[in-house]
């Protein structure tokens, strides 16, 4: 799972409205997934939209039986599986649907999925941990560490170089 400045993936890039994790790593199976586009789609049922699916399950989960002792292999293949990292979006919708309809639909899908889930727009800031990135708090003071170090001791620890 990549940690770090990342801010990936953290806005709405295809559609109007999306549906961002705002819980840190969690790991949704297949079914999951399809369960919330489902919901989606039943509660725009008759509405002219399209949805796009920003994650795809691409980990097979492998499990073995209970009271199996270590050693005896890898087990058999169980379901396919996404890791999420915090902040990703999951689902966009475009279409001309009003936005308390779309936020209602996501409401019901983030509903039946693990972890807790965000409604955001398109043009909304992108993420990177939990803290949006704007005006006020830019990638590059994000990403500058915290105590900084003194010149004299940053020098000392260089080799000398004789010219």
């Amino acid at each position: 799972m990549a940690t770090g400045g990342s801010t990936k993936g953290t806005t709405v890039v295809w559609g109007d409205y999306g549906l961002r994790m705002r819980d840190h790593d969690r790991r949704v199976s297949a079914t999951q997934l399809q369960i919330g586009a489902d919901t989606i789609k039943k509660r725009l049922r008759g509405e002219r939209y399209k949805l796009f699916t920003r994650v795809s399950a691409n980990i097979g989960v492998y499990t073995s039986g209970n009271e199996v002792r270590m050693g005896k292999g890898k087990g058999s293949f169980d379901y396919w599986a996404v890791r999420l990292p915090v902040s990703r979006i999951i689902f966009e919708i475009k279409g001309e649907l009003h936005e308390q309809i779309v936020k209602d639909a996501f409401r019901l899908a983030a509903a039946k999925m693990p972890g807790l889930y965000e409604f955001v727009k398109k043009g909304d800031p992108p993420v990177m941990g939990i803290t949006k990135v704007t005006e006020s708090i830019s990638l590059a003071e994000m990403k500058k560490p915290t105590v900084p170090l003194p010149r004299e001791a940053t020098a000392a620890r260089l080799p000398a170089t004789t010219a």
